[in-house]
């Protein structure tokens, strides 16, 4: 889908073309046939208990440990066999009973037929489409996101047991939305690295576990990606084929890796999936340090590294980074890699072993891993029907309850961005609605990328028919890309007649999308020119709702009088209808908070989306990127939202001291920044960091009229030096209250959550005054001093200047 793709088709290139094809070109009635006329896959399985031949195999042991199942099998293969495996469509072994499967199955929001291992059919016509990722993580609620990925995983375990899906799905996107123009930034959790690792962790957890403690049992693999700094997809030319990122050791450590570390140490993920980019020159899928060094080595992944599809044919065919298909193999499998979607690994592995370019036991190894997840899901226990989850089907699918989870969802994240006192609007005084714009109809265009097909759509305009009776729609344009003014005449008329006109405005992914960046941070076409005329047209309020992935630049918008409330609605799910709906009329008190930044429109022209760096750097006019480091102008800040309540924080209790106590007194040292009086610092890992706890207990009270949500963020702001953020998130908790007050713990793991790195990639402490700050920047900010101190033998250490 790039503009400068490789030589060959890549098979996710493909696949999302005919996805793309289906969504935007079919009626329902002939999308409804097309989904039917699908056969559904082959029932996955190995060690059939019927099959006296196959069962008594020791792989097929139940009471053994996975990784000497695992030997038993992969003993049993001869190498071209092997190399068949290392594939996503692995073709399995007949001889041994063990049948093809298809490793690439999606769940990113809800159970998507993205990948091939997915299908549609009159059995399963839909599942449950969740509000996109970057939505859901404006609610800023970690148990939702677990019961996302819970409801999500049965819905999986249905489908696999009636043959429409596999067991390993590569989901969740965890890259940091580092640009505001990434097409892909719908499908992350968001710019902050905190707020991605806590998502992925959940979602992660949600998808996989079974419900037993201390089981290693999965209900369904998950898969975080892509590994890593991938954040450009096709940007004027410049593609991710193509793309080398050079990325310092700071940015690298305290930015684009700790959302893949959360995922291994704390989500224990299956899974992960490196990235078609280079990073400092190397392909990701080819570098030992990245791959078997930091993801196996230092996090102890438990399960199998996977390459983005045909990473290995890109890195050889698109950039030549080796000269045979054989090296390219070689040096892939020899830095980790285990599992490749595509199909470069099935045909070039036996050639390479046996041209001595890569050891077979390598081959073995990489085998082993896949197979103990498989054995980890029951694939290799028999008929899945006998087995936990084995009784799950059709009807545990679009289930109402799971349904009702993606309307809350997408209510939770709803972020208000301004409001007058418009909101909420009044079901018994507005008599005539006028909803205008391309998004006010939108179906499609709610559910995202990687989405499945829904259970069904309630789009803005039918959500908001349920409340008023007269209820007028024009969409002033013909599409979102809005390049044609004509139909901005009818909105005019209609918004004239009308008490009260909601705008639905925004993106699709005609507009944003994997394989297509934006080039500006508008809106596209004569939507500016649509708001401006509708607002001027009306005798009564505007309501803005802009439906995107990603920050647009309404601060046109802020200076319009009659435009009384602008909310942002990300993507909303199949029901983002209901859930617009609910939140205008104040039957839902909005709580969400944006994810990311909303940069002004000069942003695009100031910053190359090249540029990887996320510091600030004065000398060049680079303003840095991201709340914790830029130093521009924003429309919103990040953590942004309001509620039709009033909430205010307080702190009730909070350490004022921290004592570090080095690990050996006698050789830690002490640095400071050579170019300013910064505090001094030292190494992380010289300090005894075990129950190295800051504790505080924050206060909220609810001062208005209606029960609401309020999200309780904690900053923290360090001392200046060493490339210090201006402020990081270190902690957020959602707190549902009614009027009145409640208290929220804080912990924080000081040497984890409020240590800096320096340009080597190396975690500090710095010694000297912290805050901590509770609350976004656009409401009332608490802030609290921390004075963080060396313990008494300070005077005995080496200072270092």
């Amino acid at each position: 889908m790039s503009s400068k793709p490789p030589p060959t088709q890549t098979p996710k290139t493909k696949q999302l073309k005919i996805k793309m094809k289906i969504h935007l070109f079919l009626s329902p009635f002939l999308f409804s046939l097309f989904i039917l006329t699908i056969p559904p896959t082959t029932h996955q399985y190995a060690c059939d208990k019927s099959n006296p031949t196959t069962a008594t195999f020791p792989f097929c042991n139940t009471t053994l440990p996975y990784s000497d199942r695992a030997k038993d099998l992969v003993s049993r293969l001869n190498l071209t066999e092997k190399a068949q495996q290392l594939v996503n469509g692995a073709t399995g072994v007949p001889r041994l009973g063990v049948s093809p499967y298809e490793w690439w199955s999606e769940i990113l929001h809800g159970v998507s037929n993205t990948g091939p291992g997915v299908h549609f059919n009159a059995t399963v016509p839909g599942a449950t489409s969740f509000p996109a990722v970057i939505l859901s993580a404006a609610s800023f609620n970690e148990s939702l996101w677990y019961e996302m990925g819970r409801a999500a995983s049965t819905e999986g375990r249905a489908m696999y047991n009636v043959g429409l899906a596999g067991l390993t799905y590569w989901s969740p996107n965890v890259n940091v939305f580092r640009d505001p123009r990434w097409g892909r930034g719908q499908e992350t959790p968001g710019e902050d690295p905190l707020l991605v690792s806590k998502y992925g962790v959940k979602y992660v957890r949600g998808l996989q576990e079974v419900g037993e403690t201390g089981s290693d049992r999965l209900k369904v693999a998950s898969c975080c990606k892509h590994y890593t700094a991938y954040d450009i997809d096709n940007w004027k030319g410049i593609d991710r084929f193509h793309f080398d990122a050079k990325v310092t050791a700071q940015d690298l450590e305290d930015t684009y890796q700790p959302p893949f570390k959360s995922c291994v140490e704390e989500g224990d993920v299956t899974s992960v999936m490196c990235s078609y980019n280079r990073v400092n020159g190397v392909p990701t899928c080819a570098d030992p340090n990245l791959l078997q060094g930091v993801i196996r080595g230092q996090w102890g992944l438990n399960g199998y590294i996977a390459s983005d599809c045909d990473s290995i044919e890109v890195y050889y065919n698109s950039i030549h980074y080796t000269s045979t298909p054989e090296d390219a193999v070689a040096l892939a499998l020899k830095a980790g890699l285990n599992m490749n979607c595509g199909d470069f690994l099935a045909k070039y592995t036996e050639n390479a072993v046996n041209l001595n370019k890569v050891n077979e036991s390598i081959v073995d190894q990489a085998l082993i891993y896949n197979y103990i997840v498989l054995m980890r899901l029951g694939f290799f226990d028999g008929d899945p029907t006998s087995l936990p989850f084995g009784q799950l089907g059709p009807s545990d699918v679009c289930t109402d309850d799971h349904q009702h989870l993606s309307i809350e969802a997408a209510k939770q994240a709803i972020v208000l961005l301004d409001n007058n006192g418009v909101l909420p609007l009044s079901k018994n005084t507005t008599k005539n609605l006028a909803i205008i714009g391309p998004n006010a109809n939108a179906t499609e265009a709610m559910i995202s990328i990687y989405a499945g097909v829904p259970c069904r759509y309630t789009s803005p305009l039918a959500g908001l028919q349920k409340y008023v009776q007269n209820v007028s729609y024009e969409p002033g344009c013909g599409n979102v890309g809005c390049t044609n003014g004509s139909q901005i005449e009818a909105a005019v008329a209609a918004a004239a007649k009308a008490d009260v006109v909601v705008a639905v405005v925004g993106l699709d992914q005609s507009i944003e999308r994997e394989g297509l960046d934006r080039e500006n941070l508008t809106l596209p076409g004569f939507q500016e020119r649509l708001v401006r005329e509708v607002a001027n047209a009306t005798s009564g309020s505007v309501v803005l709702v802009v439906m995107s992935g990603g920050p647009v630049d309404v601060g046109f918008a802020k200076n319009i009088s009659k435009i009384g409330a602008i909310l942002w609605v990300g993507y909303p799910g199949q029901d983002g209808g209901d859930a617009i709906a609910q939140v205008l009329f104040g039957d839902y008190n909005p709580g969400g908070r944006s994810p990311f930044t909303w940069y002004p429109k000069e942003y695009a022209d100031q910053v190359p989306m090249t540029d990887m760096n996320m510091r600030p750097n004065a000398t060049r006019n680079y303003p840095g990127r991201t709340y914790r480091f830029y130093t521009g102008k924003t429309i919103y800040p990040f953590g942004h939202g309001l509620s039709y309540s009033k909430f205010s924080n307080f702190i009730v209790s909070a350490n004022s001291t921290l004592l570090l106590k080095p690990t050996t007194p006698s050789t830690y040292h002490l640095h400071s920044s050579p170019n300013s009086t910064a505090a001094r610092a030292i190494d992380v890992s010289g300090i005894n960091c075990q129950d190295l706890k800051f504790k505080a207990v924050i206060g909220v009270k609810n001062d208005g009229k209606l029960d609401g949500a309020h999200v309780v963020l904690s900053f923290w702001r360090p001392p200046r030096g060493i490339g210090a953020p201006r402020e990081q998130l270190v902690g957020f908790q959602r707190v549902e209250m009614r009027r009145g007050g409640v208290n929220v713990s804080v912990e924080l793991d000081v040497c984890r959550d409020l240590s800096v790195v320096d340009g080597e990639g190396r975690r500090k402490m710095m010694i000297g005054q912290h805050s901590i700050v509770v609350g976004a920047k656009s409401e009332r900010q608490v802030k609290h001093y921390v004075d963080v101190r060396l313990g008494a033998s300070e005077g005995r250490g080496v200072l270092r200047t």
